[in-house]
């Protein structure tokens, strides 16, 4: 998993050049997500080798000084909260300012490494002029350039330095498994019927900063890792910005996880949000297990699960092998059908097949069923292979890969699904010249 870190500071002193300079072309991967705010970014990074995860906590002016320092503060205590290391910059033109003072406070009272990065430090006199920042008691202080990169290599030097220190110790090669959704669609009760009378729990993995990343559950002939994610850990005191802190969980939640139970209110329906998560988890090629939770609360007829379960197929298409199952968190309904579910999706996310079965069982049936032909061009695949990845993916040796088409790759993972069980998994295919 890549650590988090989180740039805070007042608004216009550059934190959002520096993010971009940090995240280069790698934008946010939560861009589309609604809920999180056109001024917070989230992105990745990497320096000397070590990639960290990368939070914009961005900040707005809503009327007076007073609402705009609160924001402010809620912002820190966002990045507080989840950071593993905090990049706090200050502007080296305006001088200090009242309002980094008590940014500093917050920052001095939290357990969190602190970077401070004077910015806008653009010649010799500005970079004497750094030396004020000392005052925020807060150690080295970094004069940096966000707009032209410059002091930057060396602040990514010592950063890395704490990531790598920062590290989580080796922990068992088990399953791991996010419990990831919208706010208040169960994600907590379901933790709660899982862990909460369970007495062979295993104490979280200790090693980080934050002590309950990973939660051992070995139970019930179950033994796998359960991913930090609301219900774990205590929110905090970010209450007000509950919708973008889920969006920040489930992410994160997403990216530390080999399956993820995406989790739906029942009541409510499959929503935007909901397909968002969904989209996350499919884009990082995660296994995926969809569970429609409160079913218990819902009226139903003959067909009311069918019914619910084609509206979910139809938004999420074309990738619809998705196991989704009926649960009630609260009743204790499915819920270890559900584990099992989660075990099955994660051995179908590591089936390797071997190459000679590959080759035999698809290329009559490719050869039956070659791509249309482009501009009078006869299109052959000569040889399939699967690659060693973290999830399924394949490619297809072949003479004219550039005119293979997206509705041609979909027959192929169709008939890789009819003849392998890779429900619940994304599956990526490359074409390539032989």
């Amino acid at each position: 998993m890549s650590n988090l870190v989180a740039i805070v500071g007042r608004p216009n002193v550059g934190k959002s050049t520096l993010f971009n300079r940090l995240t280069g072309t790698r934008q946010a991967i939560v861009d589309s997500a609604s809920g999180v705010t056109r001024d917070r970014h989230y992105g990745h990074s990497d320096w000397n080798g070590i990639e960290f995860s990368v939070m914009d906590t961005g900040g707005y002016v809503m009327g007076s000084d007073d609402v705009f320092e609160k924001e402010i503060q809620k912002q820190v205590i966002l990045a507080i909260e989840e950071a593993d290391v905090i990049l706090f910059m200050v502007d080296t033109i305006e001088g200090l300012t009242p309002m980094d003072e008590d940014v500093a406070k917050l920052l001095r009272r939290s357990d969190k490494k602190v970077f401070l990065l004077a910015n806008k430090t653009d010649n010799i006199d500005l970079y004497n002029s750094t030396n004020e920042f000392y005052k925020l008691g807060l150690g080295r202080v970094y004069p940096i350039g966000s707009m032209d990169g410059s002091g930057t290599g060396e602040l990514l030097d010592d950063l890395v330095k704490e990531l790598g220190e920062k590290r989580q110790e080796k922990i068992a090669d088990l399953p791991r498994v996010a419990v990831v959704g919208r706010p208040n669609v169960g994600k907590s009760s379901l933790v709660n019927a899982l862990l909460g009378e369970d007495r062979h729990i295993v104490t979280p993995v200790a090693g980080t900063t934050r002590d309950s990343i990973y939660t051992r559950f070995k139970s019930f002939g179950f033994d796998f890792f359960l991913v930090d994610t609301a219900g774990i850990r205590k929110k905090g005191k970010v209450s007000e910005d509950i919708e973008f802190y889920s969006v920040m969980r489930s992410i994160r939640a997403i990216e530390n996880s080999d399956v993820c139970m995406i989790m739906v209110d029942a009541l409510q329906g499959f929503e935007g949000q909901d397909l968002n998560i969904f989209h996350l988890a499919q884009k990082n090629f995660k296994g995926i297990v969809l569970l429609v939770n409160k079913w218990d609360l819902i009226e139903k007829e003959t067909n009311t699960y069918l019914a619910f379960e084609s509206d979910i197929k139809k938004k999420i298409s074309p990738f619809t092998d998705v196991p989704i199952l009926f649960i009630s968190a609260t009743g204790k309904l499915r819920i270890h059908k559900a584990l099992e579910t989660c075990m099955k999706v994660f051995q179908n996310r590591t089936r390797k097949i071997p190459t000679s079965r590959l080759n035999d069982m698809l290329l009559p049936i490719l050869k039956e069923n070659p791509p249309p032909m482009y501009k009078g061009k006869q299109i052959r695949i000569k040889y399939i292979t699967q690659l060693k990845t973290h999830y399924p993916s394949f490619v297809f040796f072949c003479n004219l890969p550039q005119y293979v088409k997206d509705p041609y790759k979909r027959f192929v993972e169709n008939h890789l699904r009819r003849h392998y069980d890779f429900s619940g998994i994304p599956i990526q295919i490359y074409f390539r010249s032989k």
